[in-house]
């Protein structure tokens, strides 16, 4: 599916007949051939191909957008580049609380994940994407989510864009070009001074970011948010005018994509944690909380502080389960060594190592390795330990730990 041609095609009741037809069969790399040459002895090859290409997307898709995905349209670049469903109903939400009855102009749409959420909390509003073909499928995604009446997309160069008469502006800059991801927010596409000089215009704006954005370069008076889904940061924001809180930055968890709890952690004004030895328990904080820089807040927690100031890993005496980091029993504390390790985990007849860092430049997969453990198949039941390799000052240092089961 390659241009607006290809994908006008399977919009036509045979192209749709045909989605209907693929849904379900077979279209792994083992079974693709087959089913590609059984649909092209009665279809045209053009139209096959780009339905099975659609019916896999959806496949991959349904990690983002659940049930959803069976409904809409994709490309790949689309795809990758999307918001996911979780995280977009959690913006649209701040969006409609803040702003309700705002007609919101989004700048860089893609595919539509954004624009769809905000519609269904009964915002109105117009997506625009300079990529042809990305407007097109953003249009259908719209309407066979039923929502056309609320949204609507057109190609538009977001540079060009007039903001005037809208409420908020919604701007999503392109991070990616072919040589793989922009983290500079001078390279984004439009640079960042750009889109938030369009969005200066308006009552209040959000402005999508790479999670790895420098806070020097937040602007004063905006508030930034890191969202993490299940462990994992996936996206970053910054919100202005109305739309920012007046708290600076925060840390958003996502339990899950499906009905998710919502859990956020904003600064509470403390200085830098303690550094203190190593205590029982070890806490390794969610990745949106070290990037909000919120790991004091996670040591005021958990009653702990730092075994070394430079290293976002907590460390406490008690075990305070939080949802704001992982917990690990502390076993051990080795000076690393390989050989000494390698030793220790066979007297402990562990079978199954998960390898965690921070602060170290080690390679963990070599360092699986070199333990014995890379390719290994451990028997049911073999004991299981969580190395984690860090530092203390310039000393490097390996301990031995048992996860607690989060809250």
């Amino acid at each position: 599916m390659a241009n607006v041609a290809s994908f006008r095609t399977l919009r036509t009741p045979e192209g749709q007949a045909l989605l209907g037809e693929v849904s379900g069969v077979d279209v792994s790399e083992d079974g693709l051939l087959a089913t590609a040459s059984r649909l092209r002895e009665r279809h045209d090859p053009g139209l096959v191909s780009a339905v099975l290409t659609q019916v896999r997307l959806r496949e991959r898709a349904r990690v983002k957008f659940g049930d959803d995905a069976d409904r809409m349209y994709f490309t790949q670049a689309g795809l990758e580049q999307s918001t996911r469903a979780s995280v977009a109903s959690h913006r649209a939400r701040r969006f409609a609380s803040c702003l309700p009855g705002a007609r919101v102009l989004e700048l860089g749409c893609g595919i539509g994940a954004d624009l769809v959420a905000r519609a269904r909390e009964g915002l109105e509003g117009e997506g625009v994407d300079l990529d042809p073909l990305t407007a097109e499928v953003a249009q259908a995604n719209v309407v066979a989510l039923g929502l056309d009446g609320l949204a609507s997309v057109r190609v538009g160069d977001a540079v060009e864009e007039r903001p005037d008469g809208f409420g908020a502006v919604f701007a999503d800059p392109g991070r990616r070009t072919t040589r793989g991801r922009v983290f500079d927010p001078r390279s984004y596409e439009p640079p960042l001074d750009v889109v938030l000089d369009l969005a200066g215009r308006v009552p209040a704006a959000c402005v999508k970011v790479a999670p790895g954005i420098p806070h020097e370069v937040v602007p004063e008076g905006a508030e930034a948010e890191w969202v993490s889904v299940g462990g994992d940061v996936k996206e970053a924001a910054l919100w202005l005018g109305a739309l920012a809180g007046d708290v600076g930055r925060r840390a958003t968890l996502l339990s899950s994509d499906i009905r998710p709890q919502v859990r956020t952690l904003t600064p509470q004004g403390l200085g830098d944690p303690d550094v203190r030895a190593w205590g029982r328990y070890l806490y390794e904080p969610d990745g949106a909380v070290i990037r909000a820089h919120l790991v004091a807040e996670v040591a005021e927690l958990v009653g702990g502080g730092l075994a070394d100031p430079r290293v976002a890993y907590v460390t406490s005496d008690d075990l305070c389960p939080t949802p704001f980091a992982s917990a690990y029993e502390i076993e051990d504390v080795l000076p690393f060594s390989v050989k000494r390790l390698r030793a220790e985990l066979r007297r402990r007849g562990i079978g199954v190592l998960t390898v965690k860092k921070r602060g170290s430049a080690i390679d963990v997969d070599r360092l699986r390795r070199d333990l014995g453990f890379a390719g290994r198949r451990a028997p049911r039941g073999a004991p299981e330990s969580t190395l984690v390799v860090t530092r203390v000052g310039r000393d490097p240092v390996a301990l031995l730990t048992r996860p607690v089961p989060r809250p």
